[in-house]
């Protein structure tokens, strides 16, 4: 149980990060790397969870 929560606040702290990045992108750049800003928060969690 413990292990579980460890490594979901890891997760977390990952997905956090990549948001914040993705997030600091503008429109353009976003789209240059094929996303739109709703596609911003599961991106981020994907990245998280590898």
């Amino acid at each position: 149980m413990f292990v579980a929560i460890v490594r979901f606040i890891q997760t977390w702290k990952r997905y956090n990060k990549s948001l914040r990045e993705l997030s600091r992108l503008g429109d353009r750049e976003l789209a240059d790397i094929g996303l739109s800003r709703s596609d911003i928060p599961s991106v981020a969690w994907e990245s998280a969870n590898r």
